[in-house]
């Protein structure tokens, strides 16, 4: 899938793989990651125009997310989170958003929709305290937005990073490098203007935050699996066998062929709901099968890299090797809330039987 143009592919390619491992390593990307990412737009897609952004489509941001999810799913997660952040944000405020939110078009966004903070209403604002956990990106952002309960009402809040603390709780077996960690507000005052109620999001909308989610995961299993072609394409061969290279073995050649499969379909399946976003008019027996599409699509990704990693042998699980890093990844990404498949499954049955 042509994810973005080549000269911008190569530059991130060269970038993002160069500090994948560091950017693991110390739980959070590199300067230089998030400097080809910014450059590129990927932290502008979803700033509106009005403030010199993008605004981009679900497709283009589903091609992105991808594009950079294929050399560093982390570094991807984070920018598909500011994607998410700038679209509640707009969705909330409307044309009434505080401008200084977008004073920097390309400045990265973090936030929770999760209402695990309190407000009470004071003169000149809402005096708010909570602590959001998983908050992906939040050592690198300037924004963040955050869901607060306001006498009995939900809202998000919009918040300088700056009056915010981070709690460094995040230790995880994949994503590591996307540091979700615990975002802390202590008796903080927040203007007026930057609180307000929250009506529930469109069908559309919902849709679009689970293909930010899956993109990253699709761009990794299409990494994973440029290890696997790059194995084929070598002199390696299947251990404790006569054939002299990978290719030589049909059976090789066929779960090869399984994994590509896999990841094509997932792909696909990310484009389709992706187009049925930008069409509109998603009614809510859409959003559920949709659900069911995004989720079914995270599964493709984990059984594509399973088969790429008994193609590889034991040596993929070695720390030095990027293949194990994509399939801590795609394990731990492609479980989000957005992408958990039981409760799509239960969304999905429940709109059939109330249309039956």
């Amino acid at each position: 899938m042509d994810v973005i143009p080549d000269a911008i592919a190569h530059d991130q390619a060269r970038v993002l793989l160069g500090n994948a491992e560091k950017t693991e390593q110390q739980n959070r990307p590199t300067a230089e990651s998030l400097d080809v990412v910014r450059r590129h737009g990927g932290f502008a897609l979803r700033t509106p125009e009005r403030f010199g952004g993008a605004w981009a489509d679900a497709i283009t941001v589903a091609r992105h997310l991808s594009g950079v999810g294929r050399y560093c799913p982390s570094t991807a997660w984070i920018a598909g989170t500011c994607a998410t952040a700038k679209t509640f944000t707009d969705d909330v405020f409307g044309d009434a958003v505080p401008p200084d939110c977008y004073a920097d078009p390309d400045a990265l966004a973090c936030g929770s929709g999760l209402a695990a903070g309190g407000g009470e209403p004071e003169p000149g604002g809402i005096r708010v305290s909570g602590r959001w956990p998983y908050i992906s990106g939040c050592e690198d952002a300037s924004w963040a937005g955050l869901g607060v309960m306001v006498d009995g009402a939900y809202a998000f809040a919009m918040i300088p990073m700056a009056d915010l603390t981070i709690e460094r709780t995040w230790q995880s077996a994949g994503m590591r490098g996307t540091g979700s960690h615990t975002v802390v507000a202590r008796d903080l005052l927040v203007p007026a203007e930057r609180v307000s109620p929250v009506r529930p999001p469109a069908h559309a909308t919902m849709v679009f935050y689970g293909i930010t989610v899956l993109a990253p995961v699709v761009g990794a299993a299409r990494g994973a699996l440029d290890i696997v072609n790059a194995m084929f394409a070598s002199d390696r061969k299947p251990y404790m066998t006569a054939y002299s290279r990978m290719g030589d073995s049909p059976a090789a050649r066929h779960w090869l062929a399984q994994a590509a499969l896999l990841v094509d379909r997932a792909e696909r399946t990310l484009l389709a709901a992706a187009q049925a976003v930008d069409a509109g008019d998603i009614t809510e027996t859409d959003h559920a099968r949709l659900g069911m599409d995004l989720s079914d699509a995270a599964r493709d990704c984990r059984a594509a890299v399973e088969l790429m990693l008994d193609l590889h042998g034991a040596s993929g699980f070695a720390t030095t090797n990027a293949l194990q890093r994509y399939w801590r990844d795609i394990a731990v990404g492609s479980r989000h809330a957005h992408l958990r498949a039981y409760i799509a499954a239960e969304n999905y049955g429940r709109v059939l039987v109330a249309e039956s």
